[in-house]
């Protein structure tokens, strides 16, 4: 007996060690769950800090409250010493609900990231940066759980699918967790449902019967009244009804309805105020407010004997304007053909294909980078990556072809890094071009862009947006790209939307097309200073012609004191106020097109070259600016001071880099599609941006041309207009004679041979005198033409056997 007893205790003194051992470890772990919920809550520190991130990496911002839940586990654990036992129905609502709340989290972190693959990389990547600076900054999402199950069910569902999944699992899991049976909702609802529809009834029939007993005390009171009224002799007095009885008779039934709604509506959450009518203004006040009224004449008075000068000199002169019609329309959008969007359905599908492809070859070469998120343009895609910390933007530069080869495509861009962004952007080619309707960015263009009508649009961006240029800020715009690239449909599209922008008295235009058949369908447009000019030996001469066009406005504008032709403007629209002094008109703009600029330099490179690059210094503040366009960009036709006084660019699909060098001063351009693929530099900018040119069809062109002629004629500028070539021709031989030549006519006479070189050595004069001088020698029959290498022959005998046929 006695050593039974002793087992017997040995047993139960095991027991209760092992369950007071089981008590100090579960009110341990209770006490350490409640410092790492206390630090996550208060992030007192590094230690802090790292506890909030610890929990954030799985629950993502839901930390806050995980924290709260575990002190409260914590709190249990140390009070009673061992772990809350729930049922396993409230247990999966708990983690349902933790579940669908970190769902929803996660969808809308990588919504705002614009995050479309790659979800737990992304995230991966963000909470790590978060552990680097040891602190909570950005927000994390739904934290790796959240992550994981959005990566699972975005394929499946998508965004909208998931939160649609979410919003239905929280109120299941709520249930759940309450332990609330399915029949009782069921029950609930029907009873709500019930009790709603007969309370509506009970409200309805109440509405019924108050209006039928106010309807019959009207009838009734009708009655009375015609009887009233049927015997005025018979003793009694007239009652005629009072109009108060009807007002009062109508805010009952108006009262009653009221009180019905009220019934049927117990809660109303919107209430709906009237704005009461405004009391009309007395006469004083509007005398006083007409007195308060600044009187213009007052001012500018120095300006308005300016003006007075001004146009006592030049009134008459300015042969720039045409009369104004009033009656002038400008050409509505419906001239215009909508182009349907084209099926990129293909390409969207594509880029998540795409985006793992772009992963695993940079994988694969040892680049580690994140894809943040792929813009789907109407001609490109655009992937942004983000390199890693001590990646170099050369390393993924390189890696041009090497990226195009894997995904198929036929050529790619990088732009590193992208203006504004610290990523990368990666442009590969849709498999199908949306084409931009010229209507279409004509309509949504800004409110301003719509009234300025030097502001034309251009095309859209990669993410859609409409980009539009200021001609009047750039000043001036250079347009470059090989044959077939887009550059004349761009240049109908400044002139369209200049036409259907501007009135004749607004902007002028000068067009160069030496082409002969592209601008030559604009002949007859009112907004024409001059008819077009088809001619490239009498394109320098309209050139010239602008440039004194732009010299008498200098000067205009130091007669009145003006700096720019905007002030000149505001200050004639002073001066035009005072009926006493003559009418002065305004300076419109001035846009001088050139189509194709290389044409005009074989012909005449020195002249047209000079004036436009006194156009491009000058012009600026005159109102005269110039769009040049050519589809050879070398050295010789944009020359350094062409470039240098034209600072706005334009570039469509060129052959090669050196090209692309040539008008944008990098690479970049030989990258381009065609068809309207152009990257656009305004002044000002570091680097070009990537735009899909809007399309205008020749037959739309014509429709604006013809309602354009039909609403006003044109008015040429008969000073303006170039000469013809003889003239040209007599003008040249009017100049007069190189002081040289009578020198070098006896010096080629004497040595019987006739070279530049030799004028140059003898003379010390520069080669282009010496060849004039060579050339009017040949015009003058004192040498022969040139023959290649071979030396020039000399028509005359030397002077000595004439002197010795004198003698004899």
């Amino acid at each position: 007996m006695p050593k039974k007893k002793k087992k017997t205790t040995a047993r139960t003194s095991k027991k209760r060690k092992s369950s007071q051992e089981q008590t100090l470890y579960w009110v341990t772990t209770g006490i350490g769950l409640l410092l790492v919920a206390l630090l996550s809550f208060a992030r007192v520190g590094w230690l802090g800090n790292f506890a909030a991130n610890l929990l954030r990496f799985f629950v993502g911002d839901l930390y806050l409250v995980i924290a709260g839940v575990i002190a409260l586990l914590g709190a249990i654990l140390i009070i009673y010493g061992q772990f809350p036992h729930f049922k396993l129905k409230r247990n999966t609502g708990l983690a349902l609900l933790i579940a669908a709340i970190l769902l929803l989290l996660a969808g809308n972190y990588f919504v705002q990231e614009k995050v479309y693959s790659g979800f737990i990389n992304a995230f991966l990547a963000e909470i790590g940066r978060e552990f680097g600076r040891a602190n909570v900054t950005e927000s994390v999402g739904g934290g790796l759980i959240g992550s994981f199950l959005y990566q699972i069910f975005n394929p499946l569902l998508g965004n909208l699918g998931i939160k649609f999944l979410a919003i239905i699992c929280i109120p299941i899991s709520i249930l759940m967790f309450c332990d609330v049976k399915y029949s009782t909702v069921v029950k609930w609802v029907q009873q709500a449902g019930q009790g709603f529809v007969n309370q509506n009834k009970v409200a309805g029939s109440k509405i019924k019967d108050k209006y039928i007993e106010l309807k019959e005390k009207q009838e009734q009171a009708k009655v009375d009244n015609r009887s009233n009224l049927s015997d005025p002799l018979g003793g009694k007095s007239t009652v005629f009804p009072d109009v108060d009885d009807f007002s009062t008779a109508d805010q009952d039934i108006d009262s009653t309805v009221a009180e019905a709604e009220s019934v049927a509506k117990p809660d109303p959450k919107i209430e709906i105020a009237v704005a009461p009518t405004p009391t009309p203004t007395s006469e004083p006040a509007i005398e006083t407010a007409e007195e308060k009224l600044p009187n213009p004449r007052n001012h500018h008075e120095e300006d308005q004997k300016l003006l007075q000068k001004l146009a006592d000199v030049d009134h008459g002169e300015l042969k720039t304007e045409t009369t104004v019609n009033p009656g002038y329309r400008k050409p509505p959008l419906n001239l215009l053909d909508p182009i349907k969007n084209a099926d990129q359905s293909t390409d969207k599908q594509l880029i998540h294909k795409n985006t793992a492809t772009l992963q695993s070859t940079f994988k694969s070469f040892g680049v580690d980078v994140i894809i943040k998120k792929a813009i789907l343009g109407p001609t490109i895609t655009r992937y942004e990556v983000q390199p890693a910390v001590g990646v170099k933007v050369s390393r993924i530069v390189n890696l041009a072809d090497d990226l195009a080869l894997a995904l198929a495509a036929k050529d790619i861009r990088i732009e590193a890094p992208i203006p504004g962004k610290p990523f990368i952007g990666i442009e590969v080619p849709n498999r199908a071009t949306s084409p931009v309707s010229f209507r279409d960015v004509m309509e949504h263009q800004e409110k301003k862009a719509k009234q300025d009508p030097m502001q034309v649009p251009l095309g859209k961006d990669v993410t859609g947006q409409i980009i539009s240029a200021n001609l009047a800020k750039m000043p001036h715009l250079l347009i470059a790209g090989s044959t077939g690239s887009g550059k004349s449909v761009a240049i109908n599209t400044i002139l369209t939307s200049i036409l259907m922008k501007a009135r004749p008295e607004e902007v002028k235009l000068v067009l160069i097309d030496p082409k002969m058949v592209e601008l030559s369908v604009y002949n007859g447009v009112p907004h024409l200073l001059i008819p077009v000019v088809t001619d490239a030996k009498l394109a320098a001469n309209a050139l010239h012609k602008a440039v004194k066009e732009m010299e008498r406005r200098y000067k205009l504008f130091a007669a009145s004191g003006a700096r720019n032709m905007d002030e000149y403007n505001q200050k004639v629209a002073e001066n035009n106020q005072d009926k006493t002094k003559p009418v002065m008109k305004p300076l419109p703009y001035i846009v001088v097109v050139v189509d194709e600029l290389s044409d005009l330099m074989m012909v005449g490179g020195h002249d047209v070259e000079g004036a436009i690059v006194r156009l491009g210094q000058m012009a600026r503040a005159a109102g005269v600016h110039m769009i040049l366009a050519t589809q050879r960009p070398s050295v010789d036709v944009i020359t350094g001071l062409i470039k240098a006084n034209v600072p706005s660019r334009i570039s469509f699909a060129v052959s090669s880099g050196i090209d692309s060098r040539t008008i944008l001063d990098q690479t970049g351009a030989e990258k381009l599609l065609g068809r309207g693929d152009m990257l656009f530099m305004p002044i000002g900018a570091s680097k070009p941006e990537r735009i899909q040119g809007a399309f205008i069809a020749s037959e739309e062109v014509e429709k604006v041309i013809d309602w354009v002629k039909n609403q006003q004629k044109v008015e040429y500028d008969q000073e303006m207009i170039p000469q013809q070539t003889a003239s040209n021709e007599q003008a040249s031989d009017d100049e007069p004679e190189d002081e040289f030549y009578d020198q070098a006519v006896a010096l080629v006479r004497q040595q019987q041979s006739a070279s530049v070189s030799m004028l140059q050595r003898r003379f010390r004069i520069g080669y282009n005198r010496a060849a004039r001088i060579v050339d009017e020698m040949e015009a003058k029959g004192v040498v022969g033409p040139s023959e290649g290498s071979k030396p020039r022959q000399v028509l005359l005998p030397p002077e000595k056997e004439n002197n010795n046929e004198d003698h004899s």
